[in-house]
């Protein structure tokens, strides 16, 4: 698939146009049109067949994403300040007013363990209502802000408290399955959700089982030993037609949804490199682009151990020692999550490089773990009293700070 080309006339980018030239007009309007043909002509730099076509597919889906995030505003400060570097990132401010100034689909993978519900001095509501009113606000947001075709990681625990709807009294005190609300506020925004990793955390969390006084039937109640790894995908419905990642055209047709909201695609293209025994075209999907690209691949390997140790619906994994036996919390956070959450949100479902968000920091474990895996870790938080427990935890002289 090499080709010298002696005039640019014989260059193989040409037979890309001349066969995907029609649908690029259909997709973009003259101004861009004439805007994406300028861009393109630094490939005619190239020779190998095969590097034209990975260039004018890399240079096609960054022009289009491009043109999707011109059509929502969001603030060009805070963005020069993601991209100004490859260090960790603190940006402090409330997480929903942040996430509403972030630019679209800019963020590789999120993971997270939000504020629970009641369950804490700085997540306090009037009611479960507002609480998760509040964080369907949140996921909209983090829903066009994380990238199309990639994932959400996130962490949650049943609590048992009052939910205040029908009485604020001590009787209303219930086991809230927060689990099961935030599966419906996910796929409520738009996210598809695809599993929940249950995470053993080998001890009881509440004493409301200890009723040894009363060995009784309905005096048993089950123990709070553990919490929910919940794992979304985002596929944003986008007809856009994308070219074949074996010919480079745009000339292909609509074919099956692999997921909802995925659609994929099958070259037409009779001059494709590759068909089938039966003249079938390549069938692939924009979520192809990356899952099968070695640029996206060759440095992002996971090793064998580390997936077989998560292919399983229960997990196992100690929950963080904070107090010492002082009685004193040595990471100046009241609950932290583990650094095995973020491990697995980062190695399973991001790429080396690339940004990784926890809109709910705390002390920094997602960004801390981000940056130890290769990739730009991003963190959101509210509470500036948690400075000096970030910074002491983080020990990080390169972390940059933004303040909305």
């Amino acid at each position: 698939m090499e080709i010298k080309n002696k005039r640019k006339e014989e260059h193989y980018l040409n037979i890309i146009l001349q066969k995907s030239d029609k649908y690029l007009k259909e997709s973009l309007s003259k101004k861009k049109h004439k805007e994406f043909i300028k861009i393109i002509q630094k490939i005619y730099s190239l020779i190998d067949t095969k590097e034209i076509i990975k260039a004018f597919e890399r240079e096609y889906y960054n022009f289009i994403k491009l043109c999707y995030q011109e059509q929502y505003k969001y603030d060009i400060d805070l963005e020069k300040f993601l991209e100004s570097s490859n260090k960790p990132k603190i940006i402090w401010g409330d997480s929903l007013q942040v996430l509403r100034q972030m630019k679209s689909e800019s963020i590789g993978a999120m993971v997270t363990s939000p504020p629970y519900y009641n369950a804490r001095d700085y997540a306090q509501y009037k009611n479960l209502n507002e609480y998760l009113e509040f964080m369907e606000e949140v996921l909209k947001e983090c829903f066009r802000v994380l990238d199309n075709h990639r994932v959400f990681v996130f962490n949650i625990g049943d609590v048992f408290d009052n939910d205040n709807l029908f009485s604020t009294s001590t009787w209303g005190k219930r086991r809230l399955p927060l689990g099961a609300y935030f599966i419906n506020l996910f796929e409520k925004v738009g996210f598809t959700f695809v599993d929940d990793i249950i995470w053993d955390k080998g001890q009881v969390q509440s004493q409301r089982h200890k009723n040894g006084d009363k060995p009784y039937p309905y005096y048993q109640y089950p123990m709070n030993c553990y919490e929910h790894i919940l794992i979304f995908h985002k596929h944003r419905l986008d007809l856009t037609r994308y070219p074949c990642p074996v010919c480079g055209t745009l000339q292909v047709n609509g074919n099956a949804y692999t997921e909802r909201g995925l659609k994929s695609w099958e070259c037409k293209n009779l001059d494709c490199f590759i068909r089938s025994a039966s003249n079938r075209g390549k069938r692939f999907s924009a979520k192809t682009y990356f899952t099968q690209n070695d640029d996206f691949n060759k440095d992002s390997e996971i090793d064998k151990d580390f997936i077989y140790a998560w292919r399983r619906d229960i997990r196992q994994i100690s929950p963080v020692i904070k107090i010492n036996s002082k009685g004193e919390n040595t990471l100046g956070h009241t609950a932290p999550f583990p650094q095995e959450i973020p491990e697995f949100a980062i190695k399973m479902f991001s790429y080396k490089g690339e940004r990784i968000l926890d809109p709910f920091m705390g002390v920094g474990t997602s960004i801390k773990v981000a940056k130890k895996l290769g990739r730009v870790g991003i963190g959101i938080e509210r509470d500036k009293n948690l400075k000096d427990s970030i910074y002491r935890f983080l020990n990080d002289e390169h972390l940059r700070e933004y303040e909305l």
